[in-house]
């Protein structure tokens, strides 16, 4: 914790930036890390006024790997920009379990626009997109990587959360498994692999579970066809209120942008 805050802490410095929120993603997150899994930290930043005045090209995300630490970490702009359209993983982040640094006022506000910018069935797709790729790419072989299982049934798990309940699931795996409804056999054999998966290592191998199979892919189809006919329509949130509160964090945070206005 001390380490990550430090690191976060240079990163402002060197970037010349303000981190506004930074939290856990990933494994740790969700609560099915091993004992030697990385941390992946996701963090929101806002630049001083010059930075989103000028006509060039900005970047707007920050990638820093320092093994066993991966941070991530995206300019305001370009999360408010994605959270208007539901983006999943600024929704998930909002929501981990796991938060290293948080403005209150910031954290408040982009919330309420998480909620309602909120549109299930965009979250759907993703998770559903989520679980064909991780289960084709990962677990067809004999022996696989117990922690793909996980990367497979959390999103499933979660269209089925979405599905019943219309709003963001738990992002804690044991959360969210402990309230959604599956057939008893198949919860004892995720249990079975949530204990084994905390004792072994990232890469370490495991025999395929035919039982988790059959379960994913009638999961999988069964949402394919789910959301061909699920009529949920949403315009976007009115840009306004999003461009206010970038606005807001920028001249909150940059002391000298009321002396720049003043000059014009």
């Amino acid at each position: 914790m001390d380490e990550i805050l430090k690191k976060l802490e240079e990163v402002e410095k060197e970037n010349n930036i303000t981190i506004l929120y930074a939290c856990e993603s990933g494994s740790r997150a969700w609560g099915f890390e091993s004992p030697d899994s990385d941390y992946d930290i996701r963090f929101i930043y806002v630049n001083k006024l010059d930075f989103y005045l000028s006509i060039l090209p900005q970047k707007d995300t920050i990638e820093i790997t320092e093994d066993p630490l991966d941070f991530s970490g995206w300019n305001l702009k370009k999360a408010l920009f994605l959270l208007r359209k539901s983006n999943p993983s600024i929704i998930e982040w909002l929501n981990s379990s796991i938060v290293y640094k948080k403005d209150e006022e910031f954290f408040e506000k982009i919330k309420e626009l998480a909620n309602l910018s909120f549109n299930p069935k965009a979250m759907m797709y993703h998770y559903l997109n989520m679980a064909k790729t991780n289960y084709r790419t990962y677990l067809k072989t004999n022996q696989v990587k117990i922690k793909k299982y996980f990367y497979v049934i959390r999103p499933i798990l979660s269209l089925i959360w979405i599905e019943k309940n219309k709003t963001v699931p738990p992002i804690k795996f044991e959360e969210l498994f402990n309230q959604v409804k599956i057939e008893g056999s198949v919860r004892n054999a995720i249990n079975n692999l949530l204990i084994i998966k905390k004792q072994k290592k990232e890469l370490d191998l495991y025999p395929r579970v035919e039982e988790l199979n059959q379960f994913i892919e009638e999961k999988i189809e069964y949402y394919e066809q789910f959301l061909k006919s699920f009529e949920f329509k949403k315009d976007l949130s009115k840009i306004e209120e999003f461009n206010y509160f970038l606005k807001e964090m920028i001249f909150k945070y940059d002391k000298n942008a009321c002396n720049f206005i003043g000059k014009g």
